[in-house]
């Protein structure tokens, strides 16, 4: 009777040990280092509208690092001695902005310092794992005071003029001077408030989370990113021709609770937009791969 070998066992998918004693120590001294510009920056997302979103950004982006921690226990961990230098340039960086450096370059060092720590720790695998996360943590970063000034004023020139050629087509009677639109009933001035860069950078936020829990395409994120840009213009422009027309039946409805409820409202549109406009790209590539 010939004794057969028995049939070697599969192999089991090997689970990196980490040893997360230097990942809290390193977490500990970055939390510490960068104490004041983190409480600054969460003073400016409680007190600017426009920065809202800014609380939302490093729980979500905490939730996807945790969920995709089964993926880096199997990746093998190799330090990188780059990620130090990147925490020594993120700490120079930091320094000059108290310096009286654009708060943005403070605020950016910890990003890149969070970067240096895990290329430190675990190497390339690592930051490929969570670099998704990492390039979330950006939309907390309230952008430049000279770039946000600039894409304000392009916005609110936007929205007036969006506003001007949909309030003619309703009948109305309206003349625009730069961001000012003269109408039968009043003056709309389309403030700074009302540029849309709220809408703007909340809605880009939104297309990158969406898209990573709906859709499994890298692509895709990007896409959506780039499609919140004429998404958000024009959902501003309808909330300019709306208060216009709103303003016509009652000057009140244009003004105080009722602007802010409209303004909600219209970013509500704006969301179910992206989502129409990722089932329509979806739709889209599903038929391209047909072919």
């Amino acid at each position: 009777m010939v004794s057969v070998p028995a049939a070697p066992p599969e192999p089991v998918p090997v689970s990196t040990k980490i040893s997360w004693q230097p990942v809290a120590w390193f977490g500990a001294l970055l939390i510490l280092c960068y104490a004041p510009i983190l409480y600054r920056m969460g003073v400016q997302w409680a007190t600017d509208e426009n920065m809202g979103h800014g609380f939302f950004v490093p729980l979500v982006a905490g939730y996807i690092a945790w969920k995709r921690r089964d993926q880096l226990l199997a990746t093998p961990r190799k330090s990188n001695g780059w990620g130090l230098f990147l925490v020594i340039f993120a700490g120079l960086e930091a320094f000059a902005a108290t310096l009286g450096a654009e708060l943005f370059t403070a605020r950016l060092a910890f990003v890149i310092a969070l970067f240096g720590v895990i290329l430190y720790l675990g190497g390339t695998a690592w930051i490929r794992v969570l670099l998704f996360p990492l390039i979330l943590l950006l939309f907390m970063i309230p952008i430049p005071a000279i770039i946000y000034a600039s894409l304000t004023l392009r916005l609110q020139i936007l929205a007036s003029q969006l506003g001007e050629i949909l309030i003619s087509m309703m009948g109305i009677p309206v003349l625009r001077s730069g961001n000012t639109l003269t109408l039968p009933s009043q003056t709309l001035d389309i403030a700074e408030a009302c540029s849309g860069i709220r809408s703007l950078l909340s809605l880009g936020f939104l297309s990158l989370v969406y898209a990573y829990f709906a859709d499994k395409r890298v692509w895709m994120r990007w896409a959506l990113l780039i499609a919140t840009v004429p998404i958000a213009i024009g959902a501003n422009g309808i909330r300019v021709a709306v208060t216009g027309w709103l303003s016509e039946i009652n000057t009140s409805l244009a003004q105080g609770a009722f602007h802010e409820t409209e303004g909600y409202i219209v970013f509500v549109v704006a969301l179910l937009a992206l989502i129409v406009t990722h089932r329509i790209l979806s739709s889209a590539a599903k038929k391209w791969s047909t072919r």
